[in-house]
């Protein structure tokens, strides 16, 4: 797939009125990597990437947002073994500022937050609610490369679990952001909907099934690792990304096919597929943190919602590319 073009109707959205129409939506999905700076490909590709990714933010500067909806994974950095939720909404949080993102506040909305989760609790959605988030590059990087900034724009933060068994399921992500939809219908604002993640890829993220008594307490209260801590974990993760790119390394491969079939679904609306995603075969067919998905599986519900089903998906780009561990992708969403 080639390098990204501008969706018609992103533009036709940006044309309406003043070029800032209200309670109009754009949906971005975009996969996310800490690898870039540290193990890059080809200078072309990353080129390649980097015009693809001004494009989107050519489109969100024209969009203009008032508030931006993102569903991300995290990587052991906020959310920890002690208590795992699947989902959660933060009506505060902070960027930890692993690998080259910054660190800081996210401009949450705290009263609009909290009337999301209201929203979502009420929709039969079990959901937990954070007063003091904390996030990682998951989030902040797409919000940097989109925006130019962590605080350009307030943004609702939503974690979906994508790496501690239990996972939900594909069809709760869905239904989690169908209720997220329908809520910010209602608001009557200029929404970006955000997904970050994935698509194929198989990080060395340690499992609790396998993890030494060291590890394992780190994935249960590993909160506020000192600098020479964080330093060694991302040291690991690019000597990890540089055998990979090698060949030398033991992960699992990454699988362009499924990347595109389950970008293929999500330009359908073929939500039945979706739903019959299992977890077991996803590890299986596209690696364990291919679950990350899901928060495209979400943001593409979101959209599905607000629009009443009126809208229009796009795959913008997608590329695999071993030196950032990734089936690297964005696909884009308007309404019709």
């Amino acid at each position: 797939m080639s390098a990204a073009r501008p969706p018609e109707g992103a533009r036709a959205a940006a044309d309406q009125g003043d070029g800032r129409p209200a309670g109009a939506f754009l949906l971005q999905c975009l996969s996310h990597t800490p690898l870039k700076g540290y193990v890059d490909p080809l200078p072309a590709v990353v080129e390649e990437v980097g015009r693809m990714v001004a494009t989107l933010r050519a489109e969100v500067e024209a969009f203009d947002p008032e508030l931006v909806v993102l569903f991300a994974p995290d990587h052991y950095n906020g959310f920890f073994l002690d208590t795992m939720p699947q989902f959660c909404i933060g009506t505060a949080a902070t960027s930890v500022g692993d690998y080259t993102t910054s660190a800081g506040p996210l401009p949450v909305p705290r009263e609009i937050a909290e009337a999301c989760a209201e929203h979502v609790v009420a929709a039969d959605i079990d959901l937990a609610i954070s007063y003091r988030m904390l996030v990682d590059h998951g989030f902040a990087q797409p919000i940097e490369e989109l925006t130019g900034r962590l605080d350009r724009y307030p943004v609702i933060p939503i974690f979906i679990n994508s790496v501690a068994p239990p996972l939900v399921s594909f069809r709760r992500a869905r239904q989690l952001g169908e209720a997220v939809g329908g809520f910010i219908r209602g608001l009557g604002k200029r929404t970006l909907i955000l997904g970050s993640g994935g698509l194929s890829h198989n990080p060395p993220v340690p499992q609790m099934a396998t993890a030494t008594a060291e590890v394992a307490e780190r994935l249960i209260a590993g909160r506020n690792p000192s600098p020479e801590a964080r330093d060694a974990r991302q040291q690991r993760t690019i000597a990890a990304a540089t055998s990979f790119a090698a060949g030398t390394s033991p992960l699992h491969p990454l699988n362009p096919g499924w990347d595109e079939a389950f970008m293929a679904d999500l330009v359908r609306q073929d939500w039945a597929a979706l739903d019959a995603y299992g977890n077991a075969a996803i590890t299986e067919a596209a690696g364990a943190s291919a679950h990350e998905v899901k928060t495209w599986v979400a943001a593409n519900a979101a959209l599905n919602a607000a629009t009443g089903g009126r809208y229009r998906a796009e795959a913008r780009y997608y590329k695999a590319i071993p030196e950032w561990i990734a089936g690297f992708a964005a696909l884009t969403g308007v309404a019709a």
